[in-house]
């Protein structure tokens, strides 16, 4: 399962936690202005807005996780099981398969606004990627520096709804996430009052009573609860190391231990990154479960206008920095 969150302070952030059992071998991936994109129904395009993000690169395409272009738009895949329904191809509509919906939404639009115009004739039409890679049940949430949109591919079609919360996690469908919030209303970052029974002599014994009923488990409604109380109530400085320390933060607030979701067969659900992408500046930061390093790699640094794919292998073991 996993979880996506917006975070806006002097600059703007986006990213997610990545949790499975297994990993693809993913790369942080560049796709340079001129790397040819071959859409599987939409045509070939040629020149676009570069992005960075998260990838599985099979046969030079990237497979991307999650991913923000130059102009600022971010876009992740979470998973959606049962819910996800992709159609067969609609020649009245732009047929698009799951597997290139992030590309093909990151070189097309430079907004949420831009994204909303192509996702109103959109088809998430059922077809993979290949016969070793199926295509994965998806929901999708689409952010730019000042609003973001969840997509749904469901059996009464594509829905999209506004987001205000910049959250998104697996299931249910996202309009049942959002009326869910209705049950944790009282919850507060300040201490209760007693409102149970005023004659009675309650104390506030301890500190964070406030939140008491807020979900801790690791189910995608209760990650949905959790993300979105701990990122709205969320402080910290503008500076990018303090932006981005509160960005791991939210995303720590959700994460998934190896033990915790045994998956059978010995194996377990583990949060294997989290990444936190600076929307502005094209810096890609994450960490892996092995690793808590926060580690950058900055679009701009590579040649832009290229035509081939740079990846950057994760950095996966552990940096420990001895003092004495």
């Amino acid at each position: 399962m996993c979880t996506a969150v917006t975070y806006y302070t002097k600059d703007h952030y986006f990213g997610r936690n990545l949790d499975l059992e297994y990993s693809y071998n993913e790369t942080v991936t560049i796709t340079p202005r001129n790397y040819v994109f071959n859409f599987r129904k939409m045509g070939e395009v040629k020149t676009h807005y570069a992005m960075i993000g998260m990838a599985y690169v099979a046969g030079n395409y990237p497979l991307y996780y999650d991913a923000v272009n130059e102009k600022g738009l971010g876009m992740a895949g979470l998973n959606f099981p049962k819910n996800a329904c992709y159609k067969d191809v609609d020649e009245e509509k732009d047929n698009v398969a799951p597997f290139e919906f992030i590309p093909y939404i990151l070189t097309h639009a430079a907004t949420v606004s831009e994204a909303r115009e192509l996702l109103k004739n959109i088809n998430i039409a059922s077809i993979d990627f290949s016969e070793e890679l199926k295509a994965s049940p998806l929901h999708w949430i689409i952010a730019d520096q000042h609003e973001a949109i969840t997509v749904e591919a469901v059996k009464d079609g594509v829905k999209v709804y506004d987001n205000p919360v910049g959250v998104l996690t697996n299931n249910p469908t996202f309009d049942m996430h959002m009326f869910n919030l209705n049950n944790y209303m009282s919850l507060s970052i300040e201490p209760p009052q007693n409102t149970f029974a005023p004659n009675l002599e309650l104390d506030t014994y301890s500190r964070g009573m406030g939140g008491l009923g807020l979900p801790g488990d690791l189910s995608s409604a209760s990650r949905f609860v959790k993300a979105t109380f701990t990122k709205m109530n969320s402080l910290s400085d503008d500076s990018e190391e303090g932006s981005i320390s509160q960005f791991f933060h939210i995303l720590e607030s959700v994460y998934q231990q190896r033990g915790c979701v045994h998956m059978g067969e010995g194996k377990y659900e583990i949060t294997i990154y989290s990444s936190c992408v600076n929307m502005d500046k094209g810096i890609y930061y994450y960490k892996t479960y092995d690793n808590s390093q926060i580690t950058g790699v900055d679009m701009h640094k590579e040649d832009l206008d290229g035509s081939l794919l740079v990846s950057y292998d994760l950095v996966k073991d552990e940096h420990i920095l001895m003092q004495n």
